[in-house]
């Protein structure tokens, strides 16, 4: 009886904790719509059971909390689901990120976990992060 209180409390624990969410679902009409605002957007190519993907969120959820004077929105692609986009983004796998600032791709990288590398190349890019890299 004690296991299963445990495994339960653990169950409750575990759904209580809030999901690590750094972007928002691809639209091509949320995308048209951040280029034509010259807003910076990160294309996150990945899928839920890509290891790589999950410590790229958690860097990128913790480079927008750090960094809102940025602006930067992520826009997930799914790369099981949205085999269209994947394909129109060039993405040669899952964990691929993409940075546009309007219209113009500034950045592209596949794989990359490096904390130092991703935040660098967010500020390189775009202007509106300032000095803080």
């Amino acid at each position: 009886m004690k296991l299963l209180y445990r495994t339960l409390f653990a169950t409750l624990l575990l759904l209580s904790v809030p999901l690590v969410s750094a972007g928002e679902r691809f639209s091509e009409m949320r995308f048209k719509e951040l280029q034509a605002a010259k807003q910076p957007v990160l294309i996150d190519v990945r899928a839920d059971w890509c290891p790589t993907c999950k410590k790229q969120r958690v860097i990128l959820t913790q480079f927008q909390k750090e960094n809102p004077q940025c602006g930067l929105t992520v826009l997930d692609v799914n790369f099981d689901q949205q085999k269209e986009w994947v394909k129109h983004f060039r993405a040669p796998r899952q964990s691929t990120l993409l940075l546009y600032l309007g219209e113009q791709q500034v950045w592209f990288s596949v794989a990359e976990t490096r904390a130092d590398v991703i935040r660098q190349n967010i500020f390189n890019s775009v202007k509106a992060c300032g000095e803080n890299a």
